[in-house]
């Protein structure tokens, strides 16, 4: 029998994470959405160990997000993609942060973390980021 009281449990499942993210791109200013809807977005439970392992990070709680691909700023039509452009957020470890910050709406942080991976993708500055999402200023 489950344990109902476990907060996992009455928590916004993955695809409520995934429609979250999406909202986040129809939030951003008209001349990136298109851009950012054409990135590959996975919402899964927990990161990889394998990733963890590729980014040195121990504790998989410590991982919201990751961005995998070569930015925009970095890119050359004539260079061949060896894979698509791919937005990882970590349902978990983003309901830890919320739940750790208590001050924050779960959309308000899911955001935020799209946006982060996002500026990645865009090779955005701390001042870029900041004209989108109101953490960064």
């Amino acid at each position: 029998m489950q344990d109902m009281s476990d907060p996992d449990l009455t928590a916004p499942d993955l695809d409520s994470f995934y429609r979250m993210a999406l909202a986040a791109i129809d939030q951003l200013p008209p001349g990136f959405q298109s851009a950012a809807r054409a990135v590959i977005l996975q919402v899964e439970d927990m990161p990889q160990q394998d990733v963890l392992r590729d980014l040195d990070i121990d504790d998989p709680m410590d991982l919201t997000g990751l961005y995998d691909g070569i930015p925009m700023t970095e890119k050359c039509f004539a260079d061949p993609a060896p894979w698509p452009d791919t937005i990882w957020l970590f349902r978990k470890p983003i309901l830890a942060e919320w739940r750790d910050r208590g001050n924050v709406g779960l959309a308000d942080l899911v955001t935020h973390v799209m946006v982060h991976e996002l500026a990645h993708h865009f090779g955005w500055s701390d001042a870029d980021i900041a004209t989108v999402d109101r953490w960064w200023e």
